[in-house]
């Protein structure tokens, strides 16, 4: 277990960060095919906006949990919000109203997850632990 403690953490901890710095990097070049898209396109449409939003919100993510070590739950699903709702508007035109409804529902079920997750953390905190160093 010593030795665990010793190479174990901090090598898991080196490629933790490794991958996160791929995932900023590939994020970083994703938005910069976008604009490229959008100069190229000699305009800018909702459905880039939303994309460039989800892009953001990945790289939030990343910094967050760089910073924190601890991975929020409510950003992915914020993430998939946004992807439900760029779906809808870029697909509406050419999908039948059962799918527009399930996509609907879904949305809201997200929504209604991140209002219950954010109720828990008010009035059920997770109790913190006396000898952590944070």
């Amino acid at each position: 277990m010593n030795l665990y403690k010793k190479y174990g953490h901090s090598s898991l901890r080196a490629v933790e960060h490794f991958v996160l710095i791929i995932i900023a990097l590939a994020t970083i070049v994703a938005i910069g095919q976008e604009i490229v898209h959008i100069i190229d396109a000699k305009k800018v449409a909702l459905a880039d906006l939303l994309l460039l939003f989800i892009f953001l919100e990945v790289l939030a993510m990343v910094g967050n949990y760089a910073e924190s070590g601890k991975l929020p739950i409510r950003m992915p699903i914020y993430i998939a919000i946004v992807a439900l709702a760029r779906y809808l508007i870029l697909d509406m035109k050419s999908m039948d109203d059962w799918r527009i409804l399930t996509i609907a529902i879904s949305t809201l079920v997200l929504a209604s997850t991140v209002i219950i997750i954010r109720w828990g953390q008010l009035k059920l905190p997770y109790p913190r632990p006396k000898n952590s160093d944070e």
